[in-house]
């Protein structure tokens, strides 16, 4: 029966995931309302029962995979890079809500001074998980979105690394009577932590830069390490194992010459896996007595998290900085808890009750009230706050296209030159490098990735465009972005005649493969940029109409109809848009073309 229950756990985890993706809101809302479903709501699942003396290894290895993968997206160079506001809210904004929590927990709650300490301590963490879908509804101004998303990026490891060294701290101090004692298993566990976090970053970037370690390899070797690494760390000190695999994936991430791309994808599949299936458990594990028994308190308790926390961490983050009274109202209502909160303070209070520390038995309940109320009294207020507040950005109006390569980097460059803003995707390395030196903002990975959910501008993408000459990359961009814009707002270019005709594409991307003119493949543009080919833009005048460009234009690819110099509306196969006075029309222009076009948009312009 525990295959049965195991696989169950699967399937609905996988549904709760669809469930978001359908509402556009944070995973972990299904899959808490999954858990308690399956747990507490009618006793299908007992993860104690499933997985008896298991259950803790299990628990606090996948915390150890999904801290080492947060880990792995915290660059030293982007730090630095950070606004004012992001480091205060990663610091002093940080240590305000660790005091006023803890604080509350002690006072209002009645907590052991340690368990309100680990609690102050696991509820500093938001995650990007939780805020980026947040934000992809919300579209709140760029100084707002930077602030929250940055915060979510850089908070997820620091925090949970704070976490950790306050948990051993007040454990630590639990178990000594004496202050030097405590300090010196402190220090161990410090010093154990950071030595085999270094050792084994350092050791796996050896393994790696040397080709020690076959390419294939890489994602299931570099998994090996980071558990090895946690349990060796856990055997030497004593929970020292979390700081350990933290500080190697921070190793890994500012390792510039190091190629790690394939293994962060990786390890953002398989932290979803064990960030979905890992929830599930946690809810299940919930009691209706553990929620009761906190009483009416609570009530008084998420006031201080709400309206005493996060305002005061705002408040002396933004202190100074030009954000006005309206931006940070809204920063001062935005902190949903995640799954990072969850995990870690699942693992702390199951050390925390095996070591006998009163209250600990209340810690779990406590911050699934948090992240229950956070997420769902959040998820429902965030856009008519935002709306109320007139931080909601306008109608989006950048343009991402799915490829780097000199066909995308031409066309980039056209709607660059007359100020429609462009964003390029591509997985490979040197196709980004090139279209950065042509000075055009490119994501390099894969952009229907979690990792691109991070740093792609998404709450201001208005179309997408697939122009990679590889049909699999556009298809699956297609399809990622059809249902988070809508499928009347992401098109594609055929990559030749022969793939055009191959019917193993879905229906939605087959229906989208509707680019430019009915001749118009990949391979023909491709042709025309390498004679010389330009990317140019006409205007359409009374004394130069649609019908006197087709004229003149014969061999030209009209690409795009700027309306009225401010909607982009591309050129489909269909031939249903016509430009008007007032449009300009945007087309590949064959060599000899080139120069008569740049002539004769000078002379319009004049």
């Amino acid at each position: 029966m525990s295959a049965v229950y195991i696989s169950l756990i699967a399937m609905f985890s996988v549904a709760a995931q669809w469930l978001a993706w359908i509402f556009k809101v944070p995973a972990i809302l299904f899959l808490l309302i999954t858990g308690l479903l399956l747990g507490p709501g009618f006793n299908v699942i007992d993860p104690d029962a499933l997985f008896g003396d298991l259950l803790f290894p299990v628990i606090s290895l996948a915390v150890a995979v999904i801290l080492f993968e947060g880990a792995l997206t915290l660059h030293f160079r982007e730090l630095k890079g950070l606004e004012k506001v992001v480091r205060n809210l990663c610091s002093i904004g940080m240590l305000a809500s660790f005091i006023v929590i803890g604080c509350a927990g002690y006072f209002v709650l009645g907590l052991d001074w340690r368990v309100a300490a680990v609690l102050g301590a696991v509820l500093v963490v938001t995650g990007p998980t939780v805020i980026a879908p947040l934000l992809n509804a919300m579209r709140p101004d760029k100084d707002v979105d930077k602030v929250l998303r940055w915060e979510g990026i850089v908070i997820d490891p620091i925090g949970a690394l704070f976490a950790v060294l306050v948990f051993e701290a007040v454990m630590l101090t639990g178990q000594e009577s004496i202050f030097n004692h405590t300090l010196g298993a402190l220090f161990m566990t410090l010093l154990v932590g950071l030595s085999l976090g270094v050792f084994a970053g350092w050791f796996t970037s050896l393994l790696i830069r040397r080709q020690w370690l076959p390419f294939e390899l890489h994602k299931f070797g570099i998994l090996a390490l980071v558990l090895a690494t946690f349990s060796v760390s856990n055997y030497l000190s004593h929970e020292s194992g979390l700081l350990a695999v933290t500080v190697f994936g921070i190793w890994l991430a500012n390792q510039d010459d190091l190629e790690i791309d394939a293994v962060l994808e990786f390890k953002e599949d398989l932290s979803m896996i064990l960030i979905s299936s890992l929830f599930i458990l946690l809810a299940a594990r919930l009691h209706i007595d553990d929620i009761k028994q906190l009483g009416p308190s609570v009530l008084i308790f998420m006031a201080f998290v709400l309206f005493v926390a996060r305002p005061l961490s705002i408040l002396l983050s933004t202190f100074g900085s030009d954000l006005n009274y309206r931006a940070r109202a809204l920063l001062s209502w935005i902190a949903p808890r995640g799954i990072v909160a969850a995990a870690v303070g699942s693992v702390f209070a199951l050390s925390m009750v095996k070591a006998g520390v009163p209250t600990s038995e209340k810690l779990v309940p406590l911050i699934f009230t948090v992240i229950i109320v956070t997420v769902v009294l959040q998820s429902l207020t965030a856009v008519p706050l935002t709306k109320l507040l007139k931080l909601r950005q306008p109608e989006p109006s950048t343009i991402l296209i799915i490829g780097a390569n000199h066909v995308a980097r031409e066309v980039a460059k056209g709607l660059n030159d007359i100020g429609v803003s462009v964003y390029l995707s591509d997985p490979a390395w040197e196709n980004c490098k090139m279209a950065r030196m042509d000075g055009l903002s490119c994501y390099y990975g894969n952009p229907q990735s979690e990792h691109a959910e991070r740093y792609l501008p998404l709450t201001d993408i208005s179309k997408v465009l697939g122009l990679s000459p590889n049909r699999h990359y556009n298809a699956l961009g297609i399809q990622h972005f059809s249902h988070l814009i809508g499928v009347d707002k992401v098109f594609s270019l055929k990559s030749s005649d022969a793939h055009a005709k191959a019917n193993k594409d879905s229906a939605t991307f087959l229906s989208r493969q509707n680019l430019f003119a009915h001749d118009a493949t990949f391979a023909k543009l491709s042709g025309m940029i390498a004679k010389g080919g330009k990317v140019s833009a006409t205007r359409i005048a009374d004394a130069f109409t649609w019908q006197d460009y087709l004229d003149v234009n014969k061999d030209a690819i009209p690409l795009f109809i700027w309306r009225q110099q401010q909607f982009i509306v591309p050129v489909q196969i269909d031939g249903g848009q016509v430009p008007e006075e007032g449009d300009s029309v945007i087309a590949l222009q064959p060599a000899k073309m080139s120069i008569l076009k740049e002539a004769q948009v000078t002379q319009t312009a004049n």
